[in-house]
Formats: C-alpha cells, sequence, structure tokens
C-alpha cells in the first residue's frame, strides 16, 4: 500500500488533534495545524524537508501566537457579580424626591433603599425611572433614565 506524504500529514494531523480531546492545554491542537500545514506543502508537491520546516513552523507559530490567547479566554470565566455591586446598572423606581441636600427613597430589586443623586445638581421626582451608578454603604447613587417624548 502506498501512502501518499499528504495522507500522512493529514493522519498525523487528525491523531493529534484527537489526542488533544483528553487535555486542555491546546498544544497537541496547535501541532496538529502544523500537521496540516505539512499537508498542504505536500499537496503542492515539494520535497519533504520543506514540509517539515513548513510544519514545524507553523506549530511554532501556533504555539507561540495563538495558544495564549486561547488560553486567556478558555481560563477568564465571566465576572460575578455578588452583594450589592450586582445592582449597579439596575433600574429603580423613585418613590420619594431625591436631591443632593435630601436622601430619597427608591425601590430596587424588590427592597426600598435610600438614593442620592450621581450628579449633585438633579432633582428626581417620584414616580421617575433612575439606573443605580454607584453605591455607598446603605445609599444607591442613581441617574435618571432618559425617556423619549412621544
Amino acid at each position: 500500500m502506498d501512502v501518499d506524504p499528504w495522507q500522512a500529514w493529514l493522519g498525523l494531523g487528525v491523531v493529534l488533534a484527537i489526542a488533544e480531546v483528553t487535555g486542555t492545554d491546546f498544544i497537541l491542537l496547535m501541532l496538529a495545524v502544523g500537521a496540516v500545514g505539512g499537508m498542504v506543502v505536500a499537496l503542492v508537491g515539494l520535497p519533504v524537508i520543506a514540509q517539515v520546516v513548513v510544519a514545524s513552523l507553523v506549530s511554532v507559530a501556533m504555539l507561540a501566537l495563538v495558544r495564549p490567547s486561547v488560553l486567556k479566554r478558555l481560563h477568564q470565566g465571566p465576572e460575578l457579580r455578588h452583594g450589592h455591586t450586582a445592582l449597579v446598572g439596575s433600574q429603580a423606581l423613585v418613590t420619594e424626591e431625591i436631591t443632593a441636600t435630601s436622601t430619597g427613597r427608591i425601590k430596587l430589586d424588590g427592597e426600598i433603599w435610600s438614593a442620592a443623586p450621581y450628579d449633585e445638581h438633579l432633582v428626581i421626582a417620584p414616580g421617575e425611572t433612575v439606573e443605580v451608578f454607584e453605591i455607598r454603604g446603605a445609599t444607591a447613587y442613581v441617574h435618571p433614565v432618559a425617556r423619549l417624548e412621544p
């Protein structure tokens, strides 16, 4: 049975890709991509030394350039916000007038919170919808949500 060089490279790439399933280091997957590079050179008809050089260069490039960013994204989970910081960015309903000189009240996530304007020059009337910009202690610093007037 006569095996063409491109078939050998393809077989090596498939074996390496399958072997990568056992781990999450992505080393074998990068080497599999290098083997595909060697396969392409073999399909063009260049000699075996050129195939090995291209496969090696592609593998090293993948390991140096692609693998670090893939690993960074893989190991970087979603940002988990808990406690009062999870409420930042939420919208609330003003239940008592909010001014810079008197703390008002808002209904936020089903609870009543004390609230102050994030911009100290604002007066926010009851019934307005606000967005929580910051929480310090038990006070939410809010800003009115822009409304489109019909």
